[in-house]
C-alpha cells in the first residue's frame, strides 16, 4: 500500500491542507530544542512535594493530576486518618480523573503523620497527598 493517498472531503468544504509536524514546545529565539523541552520538563523537587512536617517523613504523591477524594463515598468515613498505621498496599484515597476512580495506595509502610490534601480538591502530578513515618 506504499504510494496510497487517501484524502476525504465534505462536499462544499475546501480542500484541507496537509499538516507539517510542529514542536510540542514553543523554543525561545537563540535557545535549543534540548534546553527548552528540559526547561519545560515539571520538576518533582522537594518544592513541589511540599515540606515534611517533621524529620524522616516521607511524602506519598499523587499518582495523576485530579480531584482527590479521601472516603469512598461522600457521608462516609475516609480511608485513612492521620496516626493510622499503612502498609504499603493499603488504599489512601481516590483520584478522579474524567469521570473515571483511580485508587491511590500508600506505597510506603509507617504512620501517617499528616494528610496535607484537602478532600475533594484538585492535585496536581507529584503533589504530596499525605507524610508517612516509614517502619
Amino acid at each position: 500500500m506504499d504510494g496510497v493517498q487517501l484524502r476525504l472531503r465534505r462536499s462544499g468544504a475546501p480542500p484541507a491542507r496537509e499538516s507539517v509536524p510542529t514542536p510540542a514546545l514553543a523554543q525561545r529565539a537563540g535557545e535549543s530544542p534540548a534546553k527548552s523541552a528540559r526547561s519545560a520538563a515539571p520538576a518533582h523537587t522537594a518544592a513541589h512535594v511540599g515540606v515534611a512536617p517533621e524529620p524522616g517523613a516521607v511524602a506519598v504523591p499523587a499518582p495523576l493530576l485530579g480531584i482527590y477524594y479521601r472516603a469512598p463515598k461522600p457521608g462516609e468515613p475516609p480511608f485513612v486518618e492521620a496516626g493510622d498505621k499503612v502498609q504499603a498496599d493499603t488504599i489512601i484515597g481516590i483520584i478522579e480523573v474524567m469521570k473515571l476512580m483511580n485508587t491511590v495506595r500508600a506505597g510506603v509502610a509507617g504512620q501517617i503523620v499528616s494528610i496535607s490534601a484537602p478532600n475533594g480538591e484538585l492535585v496536581e502530578y507529584g503533589q504530596a497527598i499525605l507524610w508517612v513515618r516509614p517502619d
